[in-house]
C-alpha cells in the first residue's frame, strides 16, 4: 500500500490528543490553531464562527492581535473570511491584500500578511465556521495543505456542533421556527398530495474517532465493511418481496454500479492512509464529492451523486453496526436533505404519505421512483431538517409546490376534504373511462397519455385513453449507468407494445442531451443546451446508438404495428436522414430473414419553429406528426422556459402562438396528415380548450388529465366555440386566456381550479 507524507498522520494525532485534553472547549482551540501554525510554519492560524445574524465572529488566533478575539466579526461575504463561507470552498491566495474581496480589519494587525488559506467547517451540510491559515510572504499552498485544513476542519465542525462554544439554536438558521404553521416553498417532484408525521431521515452519522491508532486495521475494517455493503444491495436488487416493474429494476442496477465503483472504494483507501479511520474516511470523501458537484452544472452528475450519498451512509452504518431498516408506524411524511433509491425501498412504502427534501432534482433516481409509486415529492426545500422536527404534522402539496408544517386544524380539514374529493373525482372519472370523449355536436376529439416508464401503460386501463401519443425512450437510458443493451432495449418496447394491447403506442426516439445528461455519451457544458446538441441532432451524429434502438423497437414489434416518431426536428433534410437509417434497418431485417413489424408509421415532433417553412416538402413522408408545444413555445418566443424571470412572461393562449398553431393544422390537414399536441398546453384544460377550438382532434397529456378533459369535451358544443375561437383570434389582445374563461363560465364548461395537469 502506497505511504502518504506522514506530516498529515502525525498533525491528526497531536491533534486528537488536544481535542481529548483538559481545559475548556475555547483554550482547546486556542492551543488546536497554535499547533496548526507550527505544523505548517505559518504566522498565523485564527478560526472565525458563524454566529445568529450570519456574523462570522473570531473565536481563536495565534499570530493575530489577541485583543481581537470575539471583538472582530465580519458579515458572510465580507473579506476573504466571508467569501469562503459564502461559497462554501476552499480559496488559496498568494497575494490576499491584491484580491478585490480583500477587507482590512486593524485591530487584528494582520496588514505584513500576504499567504492566505481558508477553508469552510462544515456541518451538516451548512458552513458554521472558517479556519484561516497566513504566511508574511507570498506563498503557494499544495494540494496537500489543502486537504489536510479540510480533514482539521472535519474534526473541528464536531467540536462546534457539540455546543461548547456556540450555542446550538445560533447555528440553525434564525426565524421561522416558532411552534406557528409555517408554509415552505419547494419544487414539485412526484404530483399528488399526502399527509402525516414527519420521520426525518437519518442523515449522517457522527462519527466519534478520527484519528486511526492502527492504520492496517482501519482498512481491514474499510474492506470487511465494502464486502458487507456489496453483498446488501445485491440483495435489494434481488430480492423478489419487493415486486418491483423493469424501471425500479434498472434504477437499482444503476445504483449497483456504484457500490462496485473502484475509484470510489480507492479514494477511501487514501484517507485510511493519511492517518483517518474507516468511518471518517467515508465521511471525508463524501465531503469532498459535495463540494465538487454543488459547484458543477452538470444535473446528471449532481443527481447521481445523491446515490453516492446513499451508498456513504450505507457503509457507515455497517461500520458503526447499525441497522439499516426502521419501522413506521401510521402515515408517515419523509424528511430528508436527500434520499437514495435504495433508502426509500426500505421503508414501508404503505405507510409512506410523502417526501420532503431539501435537495432533489427532478432526474434522481428517488423522484423518478417515487414518481412510479405514486408517492408525492417535494424537493429543493430550503432548511426542511431544521423547521420540521420529529413527530411534525405535515401536508405535502406536490401539485402547488408547498409543505405545510404544524397547519391549523381547519387547514388540515381542508386538506382531509380536499384529498377524499380528489380521491372521489378520480373514482367518477374511472366509472366515466367508457364514455367516449366526443363533442356534444357529435365530434370525437382522441385523448392519449404521455408515458416514460413500464408502469406508466397501466393508465390506459384505468383513464380509459385510447392509446399512448407520447412514449419518452429515454427515461430507460437514464435509469442506467451504461448504454442499455439491445434486449433490454427490446423487452421493454415488447413489454409496452403487449399491455397496451391494440391501442396504438407512438414511440419517441431518443430525446438525450441538454438537461438530460448520460454517462456513456461525451457531453461538454454548453452556453444554451436548451438550442444545443441533443435529440435528432445527438443522434444523428451518433448513428449507431439510434440504428440499435430502431432495430430494438422493430424487433419488439414484430408482426405488429409500431409507430416511430423522431423528436426536435428542424429541416426537412433532418427527417429524411433519419428516415434513411430506419430504411437500412428494414433491408438489414429483410437480409438476414428477420421478422419485421406489420406496418411501420414515422412521424416527426415539430418543436423548431423552422420546420413550419419546410413542412409541405415532407407531410407526404409524414404518416403523422406531433406538436411538442415546451420547447415549441420557448424557441417561439426565444424565451427559456427554466428562467424563472421569463418563464411566464409570453402566454401560449397569445394570438402568436395559436395563429402558428392554426398555420401547422391548416398544412397538415390539406395533406391528410392527422396532428397529435402532446406538450403540456394538450394536458391544461384552458388551453386544451383553445387547440380543439383551433381544430386540434388528438391529445396527449399525462394520464390525470384524462378525466378531466374529457368530461370537458363532453360539455362542449364545437361549432359555437370554433366560431368564437374565430373573431378572438383577430381581435388583437395580448392573451386569450381570459376570454376564454369567461366563455367556459357562460357555457357550463368545467375547468377544474388549481390544478396543473400539464
Amino acid at each position: 500500500m502506497n505511504e502518504l507524507p506522514s506530516r498529515p498522520r502525525v498533525l491528526l494525532r497531536h491533534l486528537h490528543r488536544v481535542m481529548a485534553g483538559p481545559g475548556s472547549a475555547e483554550e482547546r482551540l486556542q492551543k488546536v490553531v497554535r499547533l496548526i501554525a507550527q505544523n505548517m510554519v505559518a504566522e498565523v492560524c485564527s478560526v472565525y464562527l458563524v454566529r445568529a445574524g450570519d456574523i462570522l465572529e473570531l473565536f481563536a488566533t495565534e499570530g493575530l492581535n489577541p485583543e481581537a478575539v470575539h471583538r472582530t466579526r465580519l458579515r458572510i461575504g465580507e473579506g476573504l473570511v466571508g467569501l469562503v463561507a459564502e461559497t462554501g470552498m476552499p480559496l488559496r491566495l498568494q497575494d490576499a491584500p491584491a484580491h478585490p474581496r480583500f477587507v482590512f480589519r486593524p485591530e487584528t494587525g494582520e496588514e505584513p500578511y500576504h499567504g492566505f488559506i481558508g477553508v469552510p467547517i462544515l456541518h451538516a451540510g451548512r458552513v458554521v465556521g472558517v479556519l484561516v491559515v497566513q504566511n508574511v510572504a507570498p506563498r503557494r499552498y499544495s494540494d496537500e495543505e489543502e486537504e489536510t485544513l479540510q480533514t482539521i476542519a472535519m474534526v473541528l465542525a464536531e467540536l462546534i456542533a457539540s455546543g461548547q462554544l456556540v450555542a446550538r439554536e445560533e447555528m440553525l438558521p434564525a426565524p421561522g421556527t416558532a411552534e406557528a404553521a409555517v408554509t415552505l416553498d419547494g419544487e414539485p417532484l412526484a404530483a399528488g398530495i399526502g399527509m402525516g408525521a414527519a420521520v426525518v431521515h437519518e442523515g449522517s452519522i457522527r462519527v466519534e474517532r478520527y484519528v486511526a491508532e492502527d492504520i492496517e486495521a482501519e482498512h481491514r475494517r474499510l474492506e470487511d465493511a465494502l464486502t458487507a455493503l456489496r453483498a446488501e444491495v445485491d440483495r435489494l436488487v434481488h430480492n423478489p418481496e419487493i415486486g418491483m416493474g423493469a424501471e425500479q429494476r434498472d434504477i437499482l442496477e444503476a445504483y449497483k454500479m456504484f457500490a462496485y465503483d473502484r475509484g470510489w472504494q480507492e479514494r477511501l483507501r487514501t484517507a485510511i492512509d493519511a492517518g483517518l479511520t474507516a468511518e471518517a474516511a467515508v465521511e471525508r470523501v463524501t465531503l469532498d464529492h459535495r463540494a465538487r458537484l454543488e459547484a458543477s452544472q452538470d444535473p446528471y452528475l449532481r443527481a447521481r451523486f445523491h446515490d453516492l450519498e446513499d451508498l456513504s451512509r450505507r457503509l457507515m452504518r455497517l461500520l458503526t453496526g447499525r441497522t439499516t431498516r426502521r419501522r413506521l408506524d401510521g402515515d408517515t411524511i419523509l424528511i430528508a436533505r436527500n434520499m437514495g433509491p435504495a433508502e426509500l425501498l426500505e421503508y414501508d412504502l404503505a405507510h409512506v404519505k410523502g417526501i420532503v427534501l431539501e435537495e432533489g432534482a427532478a432526474t434522481a433516481h428517488v423522484a423518478i421512483l417515487a414518481r412510479s409509486l405514486a408517492i408525492p415529492m417535494i424537493g429543493q426545500v430550503a432548511g426542511a431538517r431544521e423547521l420540521i422536527s420529529e413527530g411534525d404534522q405535515l401536508v405535502v402539496d406536490a401539485l402547488a409546490g408547498h409543505v405545510l408544517l404544524r397547519p391549523q386544524e381547519d387547514v388540515r380539514e381542508l386538506y382531509v376534504q380536499a384529498i377524499a374529493a380528489r380521491e372521489q373525482e378520480q373514482e367518477a372519472y374511472y366509472q366515466e373511462r367508457a364514455l367516449e370523449s366526443r363533442t356534444r355536436d357529435g365530434v370525437a376529439i382522441d385523448l392519449l397519455i404521455n408515458a416514460g416508464l413500464a408502469s406508466d401503460v397501466a393508465a390506459l386501463a384505468r383513464t380509459g385513453a385510447q392509446g399512448i401519443g407520447l412514449f419518452r425512450t429515454e427515461f430507460q437510458f437514464m435509469l442506467r449507468a451504461t448504454l442499455p443493451r439491445l434486449n433490454a432495449q427490446r423487452e421493454l418496447y415488447a413489454m409496452v407494445l403487449e399491455e397496451s394491447g391494440d391501442k396504438p403506442v407512438h414511440f419517441r426516439t431518443l430525446d438525450l442531451g441538454g438537461d438530460k445528461i448520460v454517462p456513456f455519451l461525451p457531453h461538454e457544458r454548453e452556453p444554451n443546451p436548451a438550442m444545443g446538441w441533443r435529440a435528432i441532432r445527438l443522434a444523428l451524429d451518433r448513428p449507431a446508438l439510434l440504428r440499435y434502438q430502431l432495430r430494438a423497437l422493430m424487433q419488439a414489434a414484430a408482426g405488429r404495428e409500431l409507430r416511430i416518431m423522431f423528436p426536435m426536428v428542424a429541416t426537412a433534410a433532418e427527417f429524411r436522414t433519419a428516415r434513411r437509417v430506419l430504411e437500412r434497418e428494414k433491408r438489414r431485417f429483410q437480409r438476414l430473414g428477420l421478422a419485421l413489424p406489420a406496418r411501420i408509421l414515422v412521424g416527426a415532433m415539430l418543436e423548431v419553429p423552422s420546420l413550419f417553412f419546410e413542412l409541405e416538402d415532407i407531410l407526404g413522408e409524414l404518416d403523422f406528426l406531433s406538436v411538442g408545444t415546451n420547447d415549441l413555445t420557448q424557441f417561439l418566443f426565444a424565451a427559456d422556459r427554466a428562467n424563472p424571470r421569463i418563464a411566464r412572461r409570453y402566454d401560449p393562449l397569445s394570438p402568436a402562438m395559436l395563429r402558428f398553431l392554426r398555420g401547422v393544422l391548416t398544412k397538415a390537414e390539406q395533406a391528410r396528415v392527422p396532428v397529435t399536441v402532446c406538450g403540456e398546453l394538450a394536458g391544461r384544460p384552458l388551453d386544451a380548450l383553445a387547440l380543439i377550438g383551433l381544430g386540434v382532434r388528438r391529445l396527449s397529456m399525462s394520464p390525470s388529465a384524462v378525466g378531466p378533459m374529457r368530461r370537458l369535451i363532453r360539455s362542449l358544443e364545437l361549432a359555437r366555440f370554433e366560431n368564437f375561437m374565430l373573431q378572438a383570434l383577430t381581435a388583437g389582445e395580448q392573451s386569450l386566456r381570459a376570454e376564454l374563461r369567461n366563455f367556459a363560465r357562460d357555457h357550463g364548461i368545467p375547468l377544474p381550479e388549481g390544478l396543473d395537469f400539464g
